[in-house]
């Protein structure tokens, strides 16, 4: 072995190492945060405001749950949420992707007035007043529908999976016009199922947005217990807790009868439960989603 070939071997090594070192603090200052905030979330009330908590609580309690869920109204919100999120994440993959795959169409005369238009609405917002008017002119004021349609295309999907739908080789689309497969046959035997990747990106992102909204619920629902989504719910517990003090009796937002089941909580452990149930459920659901997440992201971006 020469110098040369020395003094690379060396430069890998000091490059993993220093690689190895930085990767593991950057996951130290990722992961300490929601590690906290479990271990805050689990911790006795009274005990958090000692404060002192790292990455495991020091009194178990269960109380800051009971809390949180000792509210009928928690549960049909959860039920809401979930409904909300499994529909407008179904809907809009198939009609994002039915809308991309149409513009995709070298064929098709109208495409590229037609995306500068869907391009132009990533841009361009009309605004919260005129969209209030727009969706009670609609009929959609206190309806559940005002989750799902508003958001049954959009612009940024589009793109990503009309740029993944143009990597497809156009030979797989000709084969099956060939056999006589129409353009909806085409789009549901073909294009959809090759579109898994990306398909799995954009449920992400949609899933993720239909699960956290909340403002939509306060803007037009507001009136209706029975539409009120969980973070909608969880949003007013965590303001209530906000104005709360530390008083033991208090369980912020629940009310007087329910401090036999909430027990002794505070505004800060009762916070990090909030956050906790917010979160678990797509954090639960990610994992699944992974493999296709890169994969589907970097090719639907670029197109060479």
């Amino acid at each position: 072995m020469n110098i040369k070939q020395r003094q690379l071997k060396i430069g890998d090594v000091v490059f993993t190492t220093f690689n190895t070192i930085f990767m593991l603090a950057l996951a130290v200052v990722t992961l300490y945060p929601f590690l906290n905030t479990v271990a805050v979330s689990f911790n006795d009330g009274l005990d958090t405001i000692r404060g002192g908590i790292y990455l495991w609580p020091r009194i178990f309690s269960l109380q800051n749950y009971k809390a949180v869920f000792f509210s009928g109204t928690v549960y049909n919100a959860f039920f809401v949420s979930v409904a909300r999120t499994v529909l407008s994440t179904v809907l809009n993959l198939f009609l994002t992707t039915m809308l991309s795959y149409t513009l995709s169409r070298r064929e098709y005369v109208l495409r590229k007035q037609i995306t500068v238009i869907v391009v132009l609405t990533m841009y361009f917002n009309a605004g919260l007043i005129p969209n209030y008017f727009l969706i009670k002119g609609l009929g959609l004021l206190n309806n559940f529908w005002v989750y799902v349609i508003p958001t049954l295309i959009s612009g940024f999907n589009m793109i990503v999976i009309r740029t993944y739908i143009l990597s497809i080789p156009e030979s797989l689309v000709e084969s099956a016009r060939i056999d006589g497969a129409g353009d909806f046959r085409i789009f549901i035997k073909v294009i959809f199922p090759l579109c898994k990747p990306v398909l799995a990106t954009i449920a992400l992102f949609v899933a993720v947005g239909s699960w956290n909204s909340w403002f939509d619920t306060f803007i037009y629902c507001s009136s209706r217990q029975d539409l009120s989504t969980l973070q909608y719910e969880l949003m007013k517990l965590l303001s209530s807790t906000s104005n709360a003090n530390a008083n033991p009796a208090m369980a912020a937002g629940i009310g007087a009868s329910s401090q036999s089941a909430a027990g002794l909580v505070t505004p800060l452990s009762i916070r990090a439960a909030i956050t906790i149930v917010a979160a678990m459920p797509i954090i639960v659901v990610y994992p699944f989603l992974q493999k296709h997440f890169i994969v589907g992201l970097s090719v639907g971006s670029v197109k060479e």
